[in-house]
């Protein structure tokens, strides 16, 4: 059973204040690029005013060692300009763009309303088919949200119709601040899973550290084979209300498919060497 496993550095740094130097991000993301991940979400092209820790973005991209490297790499956008110039570089394989349910979430994540978000993901998935990349489609709020704003199972399963109509294969579904519970994880993917087997859904999950193992077992056993995770935890949505919540931690999703007789893939070796290298690079709490 073959099971994809995306390591989000890009999205570990993001939130941290103090500027991590080029070379030390170079020097991390070339370790996970050993470990043989699926995919790693490296950085984004967004606006450095909005995001100063990926600010070098493209430096990073340049100074990466991808002879002979399996893992394809993963870049976010906000918005058709970032696209664009995600799509300049080859190296690149998937372009990740987060659309919210929550209408004051999108707001307040890209700064426009979710009907202009869904002409920037026809824009974005036009680019993506024109400069041979594939668009991961992100479903922030995926599982509900702080704001009052509607949210339910139908209205999730009805974004994701639209973007299947749109020819996008790749969807995860985003646990933003870490509020989705083992019944909403396991009842919204088998329903999406069911109804659009020729997509391939991701999760996407924040989580606690007493959370964790409930969240994988529910999408586990619900048919996802996608997981995103960053070593340690460390990131995750900074408008969660606890502030234990993180992104899942990698080397539970790996101990997790451990625990089913499922082999990651992971060069055990490597991998330590990654865990010990985040130390060194994330400000510890």
């Amino acid at each position: 059973m073959h099971v994809k496993l995306i390591e989000c550095p890009r999205d570990a740094m993001q939130g941290i204040q103090q500027f991590i130097e080029t070379p030390q991000k170079v020097a991390y993301l070339n370790q996970l690029l050993r470990v043989g991940f699926d995919t790693l979400d490296f950085g984004s092209f967004v606006s450095p005013k909005a995001i100063p820790q990926m600010r070098d973005t493209v430096e990073v991209l340049n100074s990466l060692d991808l002879d002979l490297v399996q893992t394809k790499l993963l870049a976010i956008v906000a918005n058709v300009r970032g696209a664009e110039n995600a799509c300049q570089f080859e190296a690149i394989r998937y372009i990740g763009f987060p659309f919210s349910i929550s209408e004051t979430f999108q707001q307040r994540n890209t700064n426009s309303s979710i009907q202009d978000s869904l002409k920037s993901v026809e824009a974005i998935q036009e680019l993506c088919v024109k400069h041979h990349k594939e668009l991961v489609l992100y479903i922030s709020m995926g599982f509900g949200n702080p704001y009052g704003d509607d949210w339910n199972a139908d209205l999730v399963a009805y974004w994701v119709s639209q973007m299947d109509k749109m020819g996008i294969r790749i969807i995860s579904l985003s646990d933003t601040i870490g509020i989705a519970n083992p019944q909403s994880i396991s009842y919204i993917f088998k329903e999406l899973i069911l109804r659009l087997p020729h997509i391939e859904f991701g999760a996407h999950l924040h989580t606690t550290p007493f959370t964790w193992q409930e969240k994988l077992e529910a999408a586990w056993e619900a048919g996802c084979k996608r997981y995103d995770g960053a070593i340690m935890g460390f990131g995750g949505c900074p408008m969660a209300a606890d502030a234990l919540t993180g992104n899942m931690a990698t080397e539970n999703i790996v101990s997790f498919l451990e625990s089913k007789s499922i082999v990651s893939g992971l060069n055990p070796i490597e991998f330590e060497k990654s865990m010990q290298l985040a130390k060194q690079v994330f400000p510890m709490h």
